[in-house]
């Protein structure tokens, strides 16, 4: 579904990505780690048209994108959930809904908008409240549903669970999954809990500096022992 070819994208004279090639298959969970710094926000960003690879291309069903403007990128099926939420704040939880369903036929939108509130039931009892009221496990709720409006066939998710509760965390690991399954989605995760990301994805990638370093199943790489030592000490690998 989705293939990136020798990518390398520039902010000014700084190479951010260095030539990376990775892929996401029909209904796949595939997920990158890294460290921060590493280019895995500047990748999601580069595959949406914003900034574009200056080398290299990004391809989504065998259609290079890689010089298509970002909306329609996101009318072909790729939809977004940025690091930090970005949901609008003075919007309520049904105007940032109506906002993401911009991409998609409007026919759907009542089913659309049954579908994510099937799935966030929380964000269903506060339609009508502004999105920067809310708490920060629902305003990341938010952000998804919001992806989700717009019927992706790929959705790319930035540190979901970044600068949540514990509890919350294993509730939008649940959620993700639920989607993928469910909807059939594919998903490309960019994740700062490493341990939960591979034992949630089929495949993943781990980059260093702009490159991909390394490739694998998710068991695989968490079976790794220098995935271990560099992402997932700390007790993380105890995590259930």
């Amino acid at each position: 579904m989705l293939r990136v070819e020798g990518v390398r994208t520039f902010y000014g004279r700084i190479e951010a990505l260095r030539g990376v090639d990775l892929e996401v298959g029909e209904g796949e969970i595939v997920t990158l780690i890294g460290a921060n710094g590493a280019g895995k926000s500047t990748l999601l960003m580069t595959i949406c048209g914003t900034p574009r690879a200056a080398e290299g291309r990004v391809l989504f069903d065998g259609v290079d994108i890689s010089g298509q403007p970002t909306h329609r990128i996101m009318r072909a099926g790729i939809a977004h959930a940025p690091e930090g939420r970005r949901i609008f704040p003075r919007m309520s939880v049904l105007e940032n809904l109506q906002m993401g369903a911009l991409a998609a036929q409007p026919q759907h939108f009542k089913e659309d908008l049954e579908r994510v509130f099937a799935l966030f039931p929380a964000l269903e009892s506060r339609r009508e409240q502004r999105g920067g009221t809310l708490s920060g496990g629902e305003q990341q709720m938010l952000a998804i549903a919001r992806a989700l409006m717009s019927r992706p066939r790929l959705l790319l998710l930035d540190e979901p669970s970044l600068g949540l509760a514990p509890m919350m965390v294993k509730q939008i690991f649940r959620i993700i999954r639920d989607i993928n399954r469910a909807m059939g989605t594919a998903i490309f995760l960019v994740e700062q809990n490493a341990f939960r990301a591979l034992r949630l994805a089929r495949r993943g990638y781990v980059m260093v500096n702009g490159r991909i370093a390394l490739a694998g199943t998710g068991e695989q790489l968490l079976a790794n022992r220098e995935v271990r030592a560099a992402y997932l000490e700390g007790g993380r690998e105890r995590q259930t």
